[in-house]
């Protein structure tokens, strides 16, 4: 097995940023969501209700397109030069000097610091909505509390865990499943592959054997990074959500509630707790336990 792409989200919710190597820390991997989108009671703006932060796009002022180093320095603290359809770019400077700020993340509450007015007007406008954009400056500040047990890990404003893996082979026997479906409702053309980016995962791994193995897996070894297996990723609507036209549609949850719902959610790919600090790199060898 070989990773195959790697993602990172510098601000939550908006689109992923492919880098083809990245540095791991207990928190996640290195410049991941480490900005995010609050409304005025500090309450997070995400996707699932605002799918408009799709279009969004931060990349590493100065830092090219990709790369560990532009990854990790918008995570701590470097700017970002943010794009969107509704405005000039705007320049996101976070400023380690303000005071920090209450903000809730599901059942999380966590300190972070505002980034100011500009940023605030910027995503106001795109939302249309008053809003805030906050910077946390110390991803060591939040404990991990979806399960018990984790108290004692740290994540940065990732929904619950630290890093995202999914697996091409279980995205390619989903695509299938509903090519089938599609074909026995007679629904016309075969329906285009679902893109992987859909599921926004931060690790995408080859060579996997069965579609959905990383379920049964407890570790995972990338390049110098090795990693525990947290739980299996229940999958909301934004997976519905085209990343692209932002239309939505009723895949994948339709096929997904087939054959991967339990508990009354459904589920694809899996979540990672970094044991430390590490380094991966596109095309490393992936093993697992």
């Amino acid at each position: 097995m070989w990773l195959d792409t790697i993602h990172v989200y510098p601000i939550k919710s908006t689109t992923g940023l492919a880098v083809p190597e990245a540095g791991v820390e207990p928190w996640g991997l290195a410049g991941d969501r480490r900005h995010m989108v609050v409304g005025p009671s500090g309450a997070m703006i995400g996707a699932r209700r605002f799918p408009r932060l799709l279009s969004v796009e931060a990349r590493p002022y100065g830092g090219g397109a990709s790369g560990a180093g532009g990854a990790s320095g918008a995570g701590d603290g470097g700017e970002l030069i943010v794009t969107g359809p509704h405005a000039e770019p705007l320049k996101l400077i976070p400023d380690p000097g303000r005071r920090l700020r209450k903000v809730r993340i599901w059942d999380s509450v966590v300190q972070v610091k505002d980034v100011g007015d500009e940023a605030a007007a910027w995503f106001s406008d795109l939302l249309g909505r008053p809003v805030r954009v906050v910077w946390m400056d110390d991803p060591a500040r939040r404990p991990i509390v979806a399960d018990p047990g984790h108290e004692r890990e740290r994540v940065s404003l990732a929904d619950n865990y630290p890093v995202h893996l999914t697996s091409l082979t279980s995205l390619d026997e989903l695509n299938a499943r509903i090519a089938a479906g599609a074909a026995r409702r007679r629904a016309g053309p075969p329906p285009a592959p679902l893109a992987m980016a859909r599921f926004r995962p931060n690790v995408v791994i080859g060579g996997v054997a069965e579609p959905f193995a990383e379920d049964g897996w407890t570790r995972v070894r990338i390049g110098t990074a090795s990693f525990r297996t947290a739980r299996p990723c229940d999958r909301c609507v934004v997976a519905a959500v085209d990343p692209v036209t932002l239309e939505k549609g009723r895949e994948p949850i339709h096929t997904l509630a087939k054959y991967r719902k339990r508990d009354g959610l459904v589920w694809f790919g899996t979540h990672l707790i970094p044991d430390g600090e590490g380094a991966i790199t596109v095309g490393d060898q992936v093993t697992v336990e």
